[in-house]
Formats: C-alpha cells, sequence, structure tokens
C-alpha cells in the first residue's frame, strides 16, 4: 500500500521530532491535590471536646494557624453543644479560609449512646464544613497514630509530643486538638508523595 508524498514528510516530522517527557504511570493527583490544597483543617468531633487544628502545609516546615478545643460543659444540652461545634467551625473557616478539610473516621463504640451522641458531634462538623465547599476526607484513628508516632496504639500524650515536635509549637497542644493537627498532618504526608491509596473522601 502507498503513501502520498506529503504523508511521508508528516511521519518524518513525527518521528524526528523532540522525544516527548514520560508522565508517571502511578500518578494519581495526590501531587496536584498538595499545591491546591496548602491549609488544611483538621477535626476531630465530639460532643463535650470537639479539636480542630489548622495546618499551613509547607514540604519544608508545616506549622500550625490555629487549634483549639470546643468545650461543652456537662450541664448544657445536646442541641446547645451543636450550635457551638456549628458555630466555631463556621469562625475558624472563615478566618483561615481552608480548601480541605480532614475528620476522624468512626470507630466501632461498645456503648450504643456513646456512638449516637458522636454521631450528632460529627454530623454537625460535617454539615459546616460541606457548607463551606470543602474537600472532606477521613482517615481512621490507627492510621494517624501510625503516620506521627510510628505504630497505631500510641497513647495519646505521645500524639500530642511528636506534634509539638512536628509543628514546633511552644506548648504541649491539648489531647483534641492534638488529634486534629495530627489528622491535618497526616493528610499533608500523604498527599505529598505518589501513593496507591488515595485518602478516602467523603
Amino acid at each position: 500500500m502507498g503513501i502520498s508524498l506529503q504523508q511521508f514528510k508528516q511521519m518524518k516530522e513525527r518521528l524526528g521530532g523532540s522525544p516527548r517527557a514520560a508522565a508517571p504511570v502511578l500518578e494519581t493527583g495526590l501531587r496536584r491535590a498538595l499545591n491546591t490544597h496548602q491549609i488544611i483543617l483538621g477535626v476531630d468531633p465530639s460532643l463535650r471536646g470537639t479539636g480542630y487544628g489548622v495546618v499551613h502545609s509547607v514540604k519544608s516546615s508545616p506549622r500550625a494557624l490555629t487549634h483549639g478545643d470546643i468545650a461543652c460543659p456537662p450541664a448544657w444540652s445536646h442541641s446547645r453543644c451543636l450550635v457551638r461545634i456549628a458555630q466555631t467551625l463556621r469562625d475558624v473557616i472563615r478566618r483561615h479560609h481552608p480548601t480541605v478539610c480532614v475528620i476522624e473516621g468512626l470507630f466501632y463504640a461498645q456503648n450504643l449512646q456513646t456512638a449516637l451522641t458522636m454521631g450528632e458531634a460529627r454530623g454537625a462538623a460535617l454539615a459546616v464544613i460541606a457548607e463551606a465547599g470543602l474537600e472532606i476526607y477521613e482517615l481512621a484513628p490507627r492510621k494517624v497514630k501510625q503516620a506521627i508516632v510510628g505504630h497505631g496504639g500510641a497513647q495519646k500524650i505521645a500524639v500530642a509530643k511528636m506534634v509539638q515536635r512536628l509543628l514546633n509549637l511552644a506548648e504541649v497542644p491539648g489531647p483534641d486538638a492534638a488529634d486534629a493537627l495530627a489528622l491535618a498532618l497526616t493528610h499533608a504526608q500523604a498527599t505529598s508523595r505518589y501513593s496507591l491509596h488515595a485518602p478516602k473522601r467523603i
């Protein structure tokens, strides 16, 4: 089968052109996400003590923009606590403009009432975060401890001290705030390199 002179010239140009750069086969978009999501909100939901932390993800040294606990006294009704959680998180988002949120994944509670109460706090937080248009991911507590301390059974104080060290904080953060900052740090680590296992988005 013959080819025309024009077809021959086109084939010659294609063969003689500059070689194309190879693209990574395993790229999942996570590296692009690192550039897009530089301010990460971590949330550790609880009715009486929701922890939050905002981390500015920088390759060399991530830093905490803010962190704290949303404390609700035992005398407060559930509804009042949920309003407090929603209002505080809405204010944090307004001040620091995160583009992605990482929330602690669900765990299996032996007490049904505890599970329902945790679900209420988690739902209040998720509603506010979704309302702001943030992408939301969840991480299991054991995965966070493994990433920050090195083993999934680490105690809370070990997580808090390692978070203090990684973020160069003047003081050890409270346990709930430390867990929230650890969530944000773990997400930053996961999106700073290629991974076959993308974080679970919700």
